[in-house]
């Protein structure tokens, strides 16, 4: 029996796609999943008839490939990737490869790829952006791990990733947990882009009373332009979409309760480690966080008040000035993801490239937008550009765009509709242009209660100063936390 070209563990509704676009594009695989009867059900059924093999224990798996084997895990990200590695592991050769396409915590995917490299096996961790659609029809893939490794599966996933002007949607990224920290970042960006959605959509629905039908007919009009993108293509297509069993607006009878699988969090939470302010991606963060408090909201709406809604100006005007406020806001989400990378790729030794980043998001990834490719021309000008914010393009974008961005943001305010996202993307562009800010004041107190010192603006930097700001401290002082 003819070997195969890849192995796959995991047959949910990403690993069967997968395995569909693989095979669809020339390359046999054999599958395994740890219940049979969904083995079984997939290869009778959608891959019935194609140059799929199915297996039905990782020995009968491993048996079925090409040397050096090449298995790829779709498993829910945790224990479990670490008990199908554990269960390879004694069945594989040196030189073999193992890669994990599931949504794992990049320090997880750093411990494995050593651990796997001192026994003599590759791995890759692997990003996969998309959904069912995108797996099926062409991913963005943000592989990192060997160099080597990625040589033997690049030839897949270049002709399976999705393509924009040709160029396919996939590139190595770096070291060990490269792949998996730029996807964590990206669903980070997804989490500030989502939120700053659905602010315009409160502001444009509870502010001036939008129905569904003017919702559509306004973001379906947004993505003809510079905000065209999936997420606005398909909150187009969310509001006029109807419930078969009540003939009513779906998107009236969902409750107001967003969950989160924590990439968002990991975003959050490493950007915080490392000292950088992402906070629209935070706001967004914690926005989902306060939705879940549904019940609490529904009780403190009967005994908080805020001002009546009512906005009474020109709707049409306000409309444009919302897209411009989402733009804008959006440019910084992206923003403080492309700084964290910058980050991120001295800590952890990544070397990561910007502007290949931008390009493999152009198509295929759940946040793909027609300004990515900005981004990317933005970066291939100046591989060390410090902030989107003062790429040409992007400073002009932004500045054409200030008046309506602080209209809309005030607009809400006065109205009590909260806007966490778009509020925050508004203050950090105010704090990262601003020369001077009070943390003069913070350093001074700091240096009062603690003694923990400060520069001067008068004196060379990197020379520190403590005042006996009471007269009984003298001149012993703390050490000296500079972050």
């Amino acid at each position: 029996m003819s070997k195969n070209d890849i192995g796959l563990i995991g047959l949910a509704v990403m690993g069967q796609n997968l395995v569909l676009n693989m095979e669809r594009n020339g390359f046999s695989v054999a599958v395994y999943n740890r219940t049979g009867a969904k083995t079984t059900k997939f290869t009778e059924g959608p891959a019935a008839g194609k140059n799929i093999t199915a297996t039905y224990s990782p020995e009968e798996l491993v048996a079925a490939l090409k040397r050096p084997r090449k298995i790829m895990i779709m498993v829910q990200a945790g224990w479990a990737v670490d008990a199908v590695i554990a269960q390879l592991k004694p069945l594989l050769e040196p030189g073999d490869l193992i890669i994990d396409g599931g949504n794992s915590f990049f320090h997880d995917t750093e411990r494995r790829s050593t651990e796997l490299e001192a026994d003599g096996l590759r791995y890759l961790g692997v990003g996969v952006s998309g959904g069912e659609e995108g797996a099926l029809w062409g991913p963005s893939m943000m592989p990192g791990g060997q160099k080597d490794a990625y040589e033997l599966v690049r030839p897949i996933y270049e002709a399976i990733a999705a393509k924009a002007e040709g160029e396919a949607c996939v590139t190595y990224l770096g070291p060990r947990g490269a792949g998996h920290y730029v996807k964590m970042v990206h669903n980070g960006i997804e989490y500030g882009d989502m939120q700053l959605i659905a602010e315009a959509y409160d502001i444009l629905h509870r502010g001036l009373g939008l129905n569904n039908e003017e919702l559509h007919e306004v973001f379906s009009r947004w993505n003809e332009g510079v905000l065209k993108s999936y997420l606005i293509e398909i909150t187009a297509e969310i509001f006029e979409t109807k419930d078969e069993e009540t003939g009513e607006y779906t998107i009236d009878l969902i409750l107001d309760k967003a969950g989160q699988k924590g990439t968002g969090k990991w975003t959050s939470q490493n950007a915080l480690d490392l000292g950088v302010p992402t906070t629209t991606i935070t706001s967004a963060v914690f926005a989902r966080a306060l939705s879940s408090f549904k019940d609490e909201r529904v009780a403190a709406s009967q005994v908080l008040s805020g001002p009546a809604v009512g906005f009474d100006g020109d709707r049409e005007v306000f409309i444009r000035a919302v897209g411009d406020a989402l733009y804008a806001s959006k440019v910084v989400s992206y923003a403080q993801g492309f700084a964290l990378f910058r980050e991120a790729t001295q800590e952890y030794d990544y070397n990561l490239n910007y502007g290949e980043i931008a390009r493999i998001w152009r198509a295929g990834c759940i946040i793909r937008a027609v300004f990515l490719n900005d981004i990317t021309a933005a970066y291939r000008t100046d591989p060390d550009l410090p902030n989107l914010l003062v790429a040409p393009f992007f400073k002009e974008a932004v500045a054409s765009r200030q008046a309506n961005w602080r209209k809309v943001v005030r607009t809400a305010i006065e109205l009590g509709i909260p806007a966490p996202a778009m509020s925050a993307s508004l203050a950090y562009f105010d704090g990262y242009r601003s020369a001077r800010v009070p943390a003069n004041l913070i350093q001074a107190q700091r240096d009062y209660f603690g003694a923990h010192t400060y520069e001067r603006i008068d004196k060379p930097r990197g020379e520190w100063f403590h005042t006996n700001w009471t007269g009984e401290g003298g001149d012993v002082t703390a050490s000296t936390y500079d972050a």
